[in-house]
């Protein structure tokens, strides 16, 4: 047996799909002393038995680019490496056979329209032509995306594996890690029964045994094995090597070609967890018992489809477990926890399909220090709290396997491990009328029913306007004419402290957080590219103490920014809060005159004007008063001990009665924010948009002689004409607009929308997106075109704007 080399740059563990293309991408861009460390051998976990599907569409623009590189490797992967790879570009199927599932299909295909993937609408016949085994009676409708296809899994892994040891990188089978040495916070090797390799960048692609290797270095990665099973035909007649892979959502199954038969699996409703307690030992290139039992029901929906299977001769029913994550997506990046550990991982039984391009994007993220591009919707750094719980992460990840070909409906809410994270006020919320949400774990009101009129408080879910609309209208006119509270508990909080707290924050703020105590900035935190990685509220209420606050979902991430770009040598530390404080937000014109019944301090504009944070006294309670708004109007967000928010909760309503107070959700906060255009981060921003493009450049300190992270960039991206600008777009109040919509320009395909939603004040469905233009794009540019919005494949004529719809008496916000 080879001897171990005693140094790498990077350590890979693993040696599937995504540790192979990991290596292989490392390799091409010069990491040639890269190791890959196999605790078995080559594709001996879960990709041996994996179906080898390559479906590309999915609901972000990069994740679908991501996909579309995984199809462009394999495409000359094989001249490349003198290695079969069964890779065939066949196209895909995607059929319909309800009226919701072809709305669904209709949107899907205006989605692959805006990130320019091919994909065609097709009849019954036509579908049935493509696909002659299957019976068409009950299929309303079809999609067909040409430049999908199917590989062999294995050999699509050796062949990345040649590539890799092409560029020198080097292969070490039976070579399990037994622990990485952490020296100082940095990673300092690998250690292996065969010895010890010294390495500042470990990669766990360690698939199923991800969560195991992440823990060797105290990395959380949220994920779970599930038993998967699907069944291999002998030979059917009709069944040719160009037949196109097919899903069938509304009967749970897909099937490709395979040797003249057919690939057939599905995903039940009722899944089934592997190794509750633990991965058994010497697990490899092994099965589960296969299980017809539990197969039956998808076998009977398989067949009203193809009825040629009842007369085929099965191969095998292969009982192969996967990993899973708990909402659907797989796992990149580098883990926040420790430096130099990156993760790719969780592929959901999709690790074919993305591999490829997982591994091009991990390789770069490695490389590069950070990603090519806005990974948010995979990235590591978008769990939390809860997804340190094995026992509430399969939970969550059983009801996602489930819904894997459910119809993703418009603002679904998931069901499973629910209460988690309950603000102080749940109960009385609940009783209220309350629906509620749930983000990273927190359940968090999104609208209230009127229960007095009979009104349920859950969600009804459709493709037109839901159950909620009139609720949330309700909402929306109370904060706009009167008063409403939000309980916004969930905020992410951070506590920046230290003596050279300024000097951190002024380098990783684009705004100037140089101002006296006392003051409020909202401001983003730029990569080096200029892009936005965080949107938030700097508090500063000390000269060595700033108060952070940002979304909920954001935790993570967002002090794991601050943290990693806290220049060497300060001292500062940064410190998360969000448990220790409730926030209400209280919003709406009569917002002054309720808390002035509960408070002494004198709350007039003059005292306290917008942009500034005091501390006051509330109903007896101390709290931190920040006068901001993300709903257009005068309103203060109250931030105050944990304890103290029943007491204030019970006094704002007690005193709000005759001034209209209500409460209200956050499916009124996302109305009201799209009146006044305001960015969400993660949508309508993020790492792939700078402030300029995003016409948030009056939040960023370019006037001054301040660095700052990002500078550079803005400064050469000024001098030159912007590619994109950032619009709103108006159409009529009966288009459902849930982003994602193409946007065209005098006919031809300019973007999509980034989210979108209804207006009640304005009384129009609103959008945002980005104009785009290669040749620049200015405001005369985007003002001087006609625009039309591809909604669920049908154009509807839409009015641009770059100043906020509702803007009446700006006067009220301020003042």
């Amino acid at each position: 047996m080879t001897d171990l080399p005693k140094d790498a740059r990077a350590v890979v563990i693993g040696g599937g799909i995504v540790g192979c293309s990991t290596a292989y991408h490392l390799g091409k861009l010069g990491w040639t002393d890269t190791i890959v460390l196999e605790r078995a051998k080559l594709t001996s976990g879960s990709t041996w038995h994996a179906a080898g599907l390559v479906g590309q569409l999915r609901t972000s623009a990069n994740i679908t680019q991501l996909l579309g590189n995984s199809v462009r490797l394999y495409d000359r992967l094989e001249a490349e490496t003198g290695l079969a790879t069964g890779w065939k570009m066949n196209g895909g199927l995607r059929l319909a056979c309800t009226a919701d599932r072809w709305t669904e299909v209709r949107r899907q295909a205006t989605t692959a329209h805006s990130f320019g993937l091919e994909m065609h609408l097709l009849t019954p016949k036509e579908a049935q032509e493509l696909w002659p085994l299957m019976d068409v009676s009950d299929v309303v409708g079809a999609a067909y995306l040409p430049t999908d296809g199917q590989a062999n899994p294995s050999d699509i892994t050796q062949a990345l594996a040649k590539g890799a040891r092409m560029t020198g990188v080097r292969f070490y089978e039976d070579t399990p890690v037994t622990a990485i040495l952490i020296e100082g916070g940095r990673i300092r090797g690998v250690v292996t029964p065969r010895g010890t390799i010294a390495c500042e960048i470990v990669v766990n692609c360690a698939g199923q045994w991800a969560r195991e290797v992440g823990r060797l270095a105290g990395v959380n990665v949220p994920l779970v094995s599930v038993q998967h099973q699907y069944l291999i035909t002998e030979r059917i007649d009709g069944v040719t090597p160009d037949l196109p892979t097919l899903r069938d959502p509304d009967r749970l199954t897909y099937y490709k070609e395979e040797v003249g038969g057919l690939v057939m699996g599905g995903y039940e409703p009722n899944p089934i967890a592997w190794a509750v307690d633990g991965i058994p030992e010497g697990f490899t290139f092994a099965l589960l018992n296969s299980d017809w039992d539990h197969f039956s029901p998808t076998m009977e929906l398989a067949l009203g489809r193809v009825p040629a299977l009842a007369h085929a001769g099965i191969k095998e029913l292969i009982n192969g477990p996967e990993s899973f994550t708990p909402d659907g997506n797989f796992i990149l990046g580098e883990a926040p926890e420790q430096r130099g550990f990156f993760v790719g991982a969780g592929f959901n039984a999709f690790g074919i399909a993305s591999g490829g391009g997982a591994g091009m994007a991990l390789a770069e993220w490695i490389v590069a220090g950070e990603p090519p591009f806005d990974l948010w919707p995979v990235d590591i750094r978008r769990f939390g709290r809860p997804h340190f719980d094995t026992d509430w992460i399969r939970t969550r990840t059983l009801e996602l396997y489930g819904k894997h070909y459910t119809i993703a409906w418009p603002g679904e809410e998931h069901e499973s491990g629910r209460p988690c994270r309950r603000s102080p006020l749940y109960d009385r919320l609940k009783a209220a009328g309350a629906a509620f949400g749930e983000k990273l774990g927190w359940e968090r009101p999104n609208w209230f029913a009127d229960l007095s009129a009979g009104e349920e408080p859950r969600d009804v879910y459709g493709f037109g306007r839901q159950n909620w609309f009139e609720a949330v209208g309700r909402e929306h006119r109370a904060t706009r004419e009167a008063v409403t509270v939000f309980d916004q508990s969930s905020f992410a909080k951070f506590l920046v402290i230290g003596p050279d707290a300024e000097a951190a924050l002024s380098w990783i703020c684009a705004n100037d957080v140089t101002r006296p105590p006392g003051r409020l900035v909202y401001t983003q935190m730029l990569n080096a590219r200029g892009g936005i990685e965080c949107d938030l509220t700097v508090a500063r209420l000390a000269a060595d103490r700033y108060y952070i606050v940002t979304g909920t979902g954001f935790a993570t991430h967002d002090l794991d920014w601050i943290r990693r770009n806290i220049p060497a040598g300060l001292n500062v530390q940064a410190v998360d809060v969000t448990s220790a404080y409730g926030t209400l937000s209280v919003m709406g014109p009569n917002s002054r005159e309720l808390l002035s019944r509960l408070t002494r301090e004198d709350l007039s504009n003059a005292s306290f004007p917008f942009g500034t944070v005091r501390e006051i006294g509330v109903a007896g309670a101390p709290v931190l008063a920040l006068r901001i708004t993300y709903v257009g109007e005068l309103g203060w967000e109250l931030h105050l001990p944990s304890e103290y928010v029943v007491n204030v909760y019970e006094a704002l309503i007690a005193h709000g009665g005759d001034l209209g107070l209500r409460p209200a959700g956050y499916r009124a906060i996302e109305s009201l924010r799209l009146e006044k255009g305001y960015r969400a981060w993660g949508s309508d921003i993020g790492p792939d948009h700078t402030p300029l493009e995003a016409g948030l450049g009056w939040a960023v300190k370019l006037k001054s002689n301040q660095p700052f992270l990002g500078r550079e960039a803005l400064d050469r991206q000024r001098r030159g004409p912007l590619k994109k600008l950032l619009a709103g777009f108006a159409v009529d109040p009966k288009v459902v607009l849930l982003g994602r919509e193409t946007i065209y320009r005098n006919g031809e395909r300019v973007g999509w929308l980034t989210s979108g939603g209804y207006g009640y004040t304005v009384g129009r469905s609103i959008g945002y997106g980005y104009v785009r233009n290669g040749a620049g794009v200015d405001r005369a540019y985007v003002e001087a075109g006609s625009y039309e919005l591809e909604v669920a494949t049908e154009r509807v004529a839409a009015e641009v704007f770059l100043e906020p719809l509702y803007d009446p008496q700006m006067i009220r916000v301020k003042a």
